[in-house]
């Protein structure tokens, strides 16, 4: 689950990084009150769950209330990348001498938490990481032990390595984000920049966390944080039916169980020139009632010209699953074709069932995949 920058800096308060004030407006007149509140000079930053916000004029440096106001009316309402600004950050501006990347996120190879830093923060940091990634530092943190005081410090070292008193404050806030990351069971969690002012001052002026959303049963104040405007409507859909679903730009939908099965199914489409429509793992049900919510999800997408069913049984039995199939195509109106194909335990019987019906069967995986690609079109 992404959360707005404001709802990141209110767990990294939570956890002592040093984080500027700040408040969020839906109107200028608020936006102008939270400025008199804080003190001018302040920034007036678009509240939307996507990059490059300063890029499209999102972020804006005010240094009086005429320029809060006038800036403020421009950003909201503002589209960004798809996204409509609802809300403003009001936050006291601060003079930068320099900035830092500092970020972590899950290393799935090492199954540990993975600390990234760089002394080329801002704005420019997915560049730096692509044309020089010898500029970004990395340490994997033992979960036994987490970021230990001379790990979190030789890090800083790399980025300061002529201040040690800015070395210090980057180890604090490089360790007091990863309390942070584990304990908000956060998949990626970064500031960039963390600056310093002229004076030697760091703080965290930015903010992204995304959460986990498998382990959002322990943080019960953490659902409302979820922006359903910002959300696709089918995915949220999705979500409150228990399927695992993914929007994607093809014209085959696939309806698969299991999510290994599910990229592989998605992976076969692209290698017969095909483009998967989504990823959907309806899991191991052939309750009939979760197949029509699979369906009316993928169906309300009108770029789907052809539904691909691709159901291994092993403990779920086949012919189960093609009579829930069955009894969910016959409570709707599809007006596009559906492969099905069925292997596992029952698929014998299973074919003798889709054998009495339109839906169109298939026996191996290559032969489903392409039967579908061909009646999309």
């Amino acid at each position: 689950m992404n959360i707005h920058e404001y709802q990141a800096k209110e767990i990294f308060t939570r956890f002592g990084l040093p984080v500027p004030g700040g408040k969020v407006a839906t109107t200028p007149d608020q936006a102008v009150a939270l400025a008199e509140e804080f003190g001018l000079p302040v920034m007036v930053k678009c509240q939307v769950l996507t990059g490059g916000r300063g890029k499209a004029g999102g972020i804006k440096f005010c240094p009086t209330i005429d320029d809060v106001r006038t800036n403020a009316g421009k950003i909201l309402g503002m589209d960004i990348k798809g996204h409509t600004v609802h809300k403003v950050l009001i936050t006291p501006a601060v003079d930068i001498a320099s900035e830092y990347y500092v970020g972590m996120l899950i290393d799935r190879n090492t199954k540990q938490v993975l600390l990234m830093a760089s002394a080329e923060g801002g704005v420019e940091i997915e560049q730096v990481a692509k044309d020089t990634p010898e500029l970004i530092f990395k340490h994997a943190i033992d979960p036994r032990y987490g970021l230990l005081d001379h790990e979190a410090m030789g890090m800083g070292m790399k980025l300061c390595p002529d201040d040690i008193k800015k070395a210090r404050q980057l180890a604090s806030a490089m360790q007091k984000l990863y309390q942070a990351f584990v304990a908000s069971d956060a998949s990626l969690a970064e500031i960039n920049p963390f600056i310093f002012t002229p004076e030697g001052k760091g703080h965290a002026i930015d903010a992204k966390v995304n959460l986990d959303d498998n382990a959002l049963f322990r943080h019960p104040d953490y659902e409302p944080m979820r922006d359903l405007e910002a959300e696709d409507p089918s995915e949220r859909q999705a979500r409150e039916a228990d399927l695992s679903f993914v929007k994607l730009e093809g014209n085959v939908g696939c309806l698969v169980n299991g999510a290994g099965l599910a990229m592989a199914t998605m992976d076969l489409v692209k290698y017969y020139g095909g483009q998967p429509a989504n990823f959907l793992d309806i899991g191991g049900s052939s309750n009939p009632e979760k197949v029509v919510n699979a369906l009316k999800i993928i169906l309300s997408d009108p770029a789907v010209k052809a539904i691909l069913f691709n159901i291994f049984g092993g403990i779920t039995r086949c012919d189960d699953v093609a009579n829930g199939i069955i009894k969910a195509t016959e409570m709707m109106d599809i007006k596009v074709p559906i492969v099905v194909r069925l292997t596992g335990t029952n698929e014998e019987e299973a074919r003798a069932l889709l054998a009495k019906t339109d839906l169109v069967p298939a026996t191996t995986m290559d032969e489903a995949v392409q039967k579908a690609i061909e009646l999309a079109g």
